[in-house]
């Protein structure tokens, strides 16, 4: 699990618009949509692995959802924190997940009762100046104060029950780093078994190098529209073609995020960008310019500057990030086995 605040948690979402990627699938996390040498490791269930069936979670909440310690975990921190999940996925949730999603948030909640327990316990202080500079990081995310003002108001918050969480988040991490604090050091050795183990991990598909120039037509703009935009892309292309600086080019026409770095998409695998650009992009060699592509973001333009061929990572290559991850995988370990603790000598009751 995260063992960043649960319950702390103000969305300035930013969507930075991709013109030619695939939109990743709604449960897809941060960390799988990444493409590092190694790739994670035990992060799910084998195919052939039962899943217990999820207990069904009522439509009509109790004020209390469950009690850890004698302290209660009320309904309102719960529904905040289901709002906080849609906020993020940028959805509501899947009705034929919403067991699995409230069961596992509500899990969440419970350990974070447990650790705000136990670094009360501890007696973890937390200065006034940490919770304003905490708060002062969440304002910074927001173009105005009556942005702020308007998210706290929409996930049921005050200032003053902010800097409550604030405190009680910082408390937590705090333990957390406490707890996590020695080094959990990786040998050469463990390395290069994992290295060997799990020759998967290092198989780098076939990629290239591309850069595009886009521009954006809805897909339901009428001809006209479409016309306008045909006529404003085959300009650019017939520059492109007639030895035009493609960086520039894309700097003064792209309607792209990529547009500040010329059109440069930098290095993607078949299967990353949305089919009719991968086919292109794919078929292209080092040097050459497409025609004007379609896709649903509208009409593109594209150039492939290099493509690197199927390989095996070297050992040599990867070494650094198998420590790092086997260094972290160390850690979560440690912290699972911390809170596994705190579950065993406590008392919890699931009320739902």
């Amino acid at each position: 699990m995260n063992l960043k605040a649960l319950s702390f948690v103000l969305l300035a979402g930013t969507l930075v618009a991709g013109g030619c990627r695939k939109s990743p699938a709604p449960a897809q996390s941060a960390k799988q949509a990444a493409q590092p040498a190694v790739q994670t490791a035990g992060s799910t269930p084998a195919a052939s692995e039962p899943q217990a069936p999820v207990k069904p979670v009522p439509q009509q909440l109790p004020d209390v959802v469950a009690r850890v310690n004698g302290e209660d975990v009320k309904k309102a921190d719960f529904e905040r924190m289901i709002k906080t999940i849609e906020a993020r996925a940028g959805q509501p949730m899947p009705p034929d997940r919403r067991d699995e999603i409230m069961r596992g948030a509500l899990d969440q909640l419970v350990i974070y009762t447990l650790l705000s327990q136990e670094s009360k316990a501890r007696q973890i202080k937390i200065d006034d100046t940490e919770i304003d500079q905490k708060v002062q990081q969440l304002r910074s995310q927001f173009p105005t104060q009556q942005a702020f003002d308007e998210a706290l108001k929409q996930r049921g918050l005050t200032l003053d029950s902010l800097k409550h969480d604030a405190r009680v988040d910082l408390s937590v991490t705090k333990l957390m780093d406490a707890e996590m604090s020695t080094e959990a050091s990786v040998t050469d050795q463990e390395a290069k078994d994992f290295y060997a183990k799990n020759p998967d991990k290092f198989q780098q598909p076939e990629t290239v190098r591309a850069s595009h120039i886009l521009v954006r037509v809805d897909e339901k703009a009428d001809a006209g529209t479409r016309k306008k935009a045909r006529a404003e892309i085959d300009a650019v292309l017939k520059q492109a073609r007639s030895g035009g600086d493609f960086a520039k080019l894309a700097q003064e026409h792209s309607q792209d995020g990529s547009a500040a770095q010329g059109g440069d998409l930098n290095y993607f695998p078949r299967g990353q960008m949305v089919p009719e650009f991968d086919k292109v992009a794919f078929e292209l060699k080092p040097g050459q310019i497409s025609g004007v592509v379609q896709t649903q973001f509208g009409y593109h333009i594209v150039k492939v500057t290099d493509r690197k061929p199927a390989r095996t990572v070297p050992y040599e290559e990867a070494s650094a990030q198998i420590k790092q991850f086997l260094t972290e995988q160390k850690k979560q370990q440690r912290a699972d086995n911390f809170i596994a603790g705190l579950k065993k000598k406590s008392k919890i009751e699931v009320l739902i």
